[in-house]
């Protein structure tokens, strides 16, 4: 079978092939950094107008791929939540629209179902039952994967995600967006001596998160420095570094409550540098084994939701099939994870 991935949440449109026997043929991904960053962050409707400029040309760029060309495919997956509304119409109504034109399946995957899976894309995949931490600019949370496509929620933000922290504490002294890269890069320069920020929710029980009062400490040590470059570059590391051990510390707490020994992190502050080393010496001190994604697939991509939408339809009954041919599509700009069937 040869699923055809679109994913289109939030400000990248991204495209992919994924068969079955051969798994990954291609895809493609247009970014729209150069969009938002004089903004800040992203703007839903310049999102959306980008992808619908985006999406064609990426659709014929995969399928006319040089080394596994295909006229169409067997099915296609699109992103139908949790993003912005507007963006998720775009893919949903492209994918839905050319699987009538071409009497396919269609199917609307969950985002964060894509990015849980996207490890196994990889050579080295983890075998389920698995903790993910999930994290990126919308969400953090920790998931007990006990197969897939069944999850358990155990913990997840009251209120900012770690990637929207990120964004915010860069804009607040003056580096790019996305924040997260830009942070990393400060954070390389800055003194692990001068300032010290605080691991929030780590001296309770439990596995929420919370980062709304790490990004206002941030804000409040910026007020009460100059901030030249090096200030700068301190402030990047101390936030980094408590972003990251608060997440080691989470996951640690995760391990040991679920008994389990394979760990997956997914999303894009999952390429964090820094993050993985502090998870590498977690899993190395408790005797487990980390999963990530290619650094590629750790933003979002439309490789994941290939995959995703794959494992899904080779789950479905001959009722569930004949539903992936109508024409009814629903988009929902928020959708827990847990509630998936």
């Amino acid at each position: 079978m040869r699923v055809l991935g679109i994913e289109s949440s939030c400000d990248d449109t991204g495209v992919a092939l994924y068969d079955s026997q051969l798994g990954l043929l291609v895809h493609r991904l247009a970014s729209q950094i150069d969009t938002h960053q004089k903004y800040g962050g992203v703007v839903p409707e310049l999102a959306a107008r980008d992808h619908i400029r985006s999406i064609i040309p990426l659709i014929d760029s995969v399928l006319n791929n040089a080394e596994h060309p295909t006229k169409k495919p067997d099915a296609i997956a699109y992103t139908a939540g949790p993003g912005l509304a507007g963006a998720l119409l775009v893919g949903a109504s492209v994918g839905k629209s050319l699987a009538m034109a071409w009497d396919i399946p269609s199917i609307g995957v969950h985002h964060m179902e894509g990015h849980l899976l996207a490890p196994m894309l990889e050579a080295d995949t983890p075998e389920p039952p698995f903790v993910a931490l999930l994290v990126s600019g919308g969400h953090t949370m920790l998931v007990d994967v006990e197969k897939i496509g069944r999850y358990t929620v155990l913990g997840q933000t009251l209120d900012d995600a770690a990637g929207e922290a990120f964004d915010k504490t860069a804009k607040l002294l003056g580096l790019p967006y996305p924040g997260g890269p830009a942070i990393a890069i400060a954070a390389l320069n800055g003194s692990a001596e001068r300032f010290h920020f605080p691991r929030p929710m780590t001296n309770r029980p439990g596995l929420d998160f919370s980062f709304s009062g790490l990004k206002t400490f941030a804000r409040t040590t910026a007020q009460e420095n100059q901030l030249d470059k090096q200030t700068i570059a301190d402030i990047a590391y101390a936030f980094e570094d408590a972003v990251a051990d608060t997440l080691a510390i989470k996951c640690k707490r995760a391990l040991q409550k679920t008994g389990h020994k394979r760990l997956v992190i997914a999303g894009g502050v999952g390429a964090n540098r820094r993050l993985r080393e502090k998870i590498d010496a977690l899993v190395n001190s408790l005797n487990a084994k980390a999963y990530y994604p290619r650094i590629e697939f750790c933003t979002d991509n439309g490789a994941m939701i290939a995959y995703a939408g794959y494992c899904r339809l080779r789950a479905m009954g001959t009722n569930e099939t004949r539903d992936a041919k109508s024409l009814a599509f629903n988009i929902q700009a928020r959708w827990p994870l847990d509630s998936l069937k």
